[in-house]
């Protein structure tokens, strides 16, 4: 496993592991298998484990605390505020007032067990609360030891400016993948690279779906979240499956998974890109780590490019786009 450095000098591993599913959203939860894995993912070099406090909600946080109870110091451990829930799994809304902020982030400091977070995201952009206000108390974490690098999750171009300007952002996190292109044409992608912002792409596979497992989201389980998104859908189901018998075609010509495939792909975007897929099985972490062995050539990517152009997968990446700044 290489390492990748993102903005502000944060050295992450070049492929980290997304958490959230092993809590939340994707069916039936196990807590040991979940450990076993992010042991396993730390054993195999990845350094970088996201986790964020809505996930279960407040579990996931616990469970990756555990997790690395004894390896602090082998994590680069990133967390989200944002996203309000209460306990229950009642969701409150997007919170960006700067009390809230203080308040999310020692109470995950308390779940995780740290003293410190490394990359503190703001999850989602509160529409109500100046976004200078937000960041303002963000970066009163780092002034006060409590976190060390920020990130922004799913914003704007200007958004991410307007951040950067209050204090510099070391990482965009935004959905990303042969899936869902759309931070090449919004802005997002151009914008960070001037700047200097490391760009984590999260949901690399789309949500599974580019692994080629899903053919209907009556195969999920019962719970997953994904049998109500819009491309999982009626006539979108049926162009997206199109769509990964393209990219599993290119695939089987270079002896992959479509999973790692898809996975190659976004790690040749750039050195400043580094994707989270998130599992909770080994068996498919330990391929998702294998893809960081292939080479893609300028053939390969165009074969990919043609399989799924930007703009190609049908439907909408939520049932609900209006947490998303645009």
């Amino acid at each position: 496993m290489e390492n990748r450095t993102l903005g502000q000098g944060l050295v992450v591993s070049e492929q980290g592991l997304g958490c959230m599913g092993m809590s939340e959203f994707y069916g039936v939860s196990d807590d040991a298998e979940s450990t076993h894995t992010i042991h396993r993912a730390l054993d195999l070099g990845v350094t970088m484990l996201d986790t964020a406090d809505m996930y279960g909600p407040f579990t996931n946080e616990a469970l990756v605390g555990r997790a690395i109870a004894d390896r602090r110091e082998a994590v680069v451990l990133a967390t989200k505020f944002g996203n309000e829930r209460l306990a229950d799994g009642t969701r409150v809304g997007i919170n960006g007032r700067p009390e809230y902020v203080r308040a999310a982030c020692d109470a995950s400091l308390l779940r995780l067990g740290v003293d410190h977070i490394d990359l503190y995201y703001q999850h989602r952009i509160d529409r109500t609360v100046p976004l200078a206000e937000t960041w303002g108390a963000m970066s009163e974490l780092v002034d006060a030891g409590k976190v060390r690098h920020l990130g922004i999750s799913e914003a704007s171009a200007e958004s991410i400016r307007t951040a950067h300007a209050v204090h510099p952002i070391t990482a965009v996190q935004t959905e990303w993948s042969l899936w869902t292109r759309d931070v090449e044409t919004n802005g997002v992608l151009a914008t960070v690279r001037e700047l200097g912002i490391g760009f984590v792409a999260y949901s690399p596979l789309g949500r599974g779906f580019l692994t080629g497992t899903y053919a209907e989201s009556a195969w999920l389980e019962p719970g997953d979240f994904r049998r109500m998104n819009p491309r999982m859908q009626g006539d979108n189901l049926a162009a997206n499956l199109e769509l990964v018998e393209r990219v599993r075609v290119v695939a089987e010509s270079k002896a992959a998974t479509p999973a790692q495939l898809a996975l190659a792909w976004v790690l040749a975007q750039g050195p400043d890109v580094v994707p989270i897929p998130g599992t909770r099985r080994l068996h498919y972490l330990e391929q998702n780590i294998a893809a960081c062995e292939i080479v893609l050539t300028d053939n390969d990517l165009a074969a990919l490019d043609a399989a799924a152009p930007v703009g190609a997968t049908a439907g909408d990446r939520y049932p609900d786009m209006s947490h998303i700044d645009v």
